[in-house]
């Protein structure tokens, strides 16, 4: 990590308090080319825009998958913090090729009050495989 980094960073942790200052959940992220320009630049709007999915992790990963996958793959993202496993799978999807977080999901654990559930500890019953002859009709030849 160096001193441009850093100042991609703090502009992310300025974001993430735009976002809370707006009322939504206090993340921000950027995305910043092989040139070292700012191609784009996300807050969260979960609660404003009244989307599950609108974190900025995943709004910038959508929009980096319209990049030539050479540049993307030369951009980096800066997030206030480490993106959580939605937004992780949408960024290895997109093809950038970094990502620089200030906090890590241990540090923002902690930084909750204790006992606070967080939304992706949410129990879900999954029930499945099943009618696998007639699900693989679409998929069988797809991959190769």
């Amino acid at each position: 990590m160096n001193e441009v980094d850093e100042r991609y960073l703090r502009r992310a942790i300025e974001l993430a308090g735009a976002a809370r200052a707006a009322g939504d959940p206090p993340y921000g992220s950027l995305l910043v080319g092989p040139g070292g320009e700012v191609l784009a630049e996300e807050r969260n709007t979960v609660a404003t825009g009244r989307d599950i999915t609108a974190h900025p992790e995943l709004k910038l990963a959508r929009w980096a998958a319209q990049l030539d996958p050479e540049v993307a793959q030369g951009t980096s993202m800066y997030t206030s913090c480490q993106p959580c496993a939605m937004c992780a799978n949408a960024i290895a999807r997109s093809g950038l090729g970094r990502v620089v977080f200030a906090l890590s999901g241990e540090q923002l654990q902690q930084l909750k009050p204790r006992g606070s559930v967080s939304p992706d500890a949410a129990e879900v019953a999954y029930e499945g495989p099943a009618l696998f002859d007639e699900a693989r009709v679409p998929i069988d030849g797809y991959y190769g």
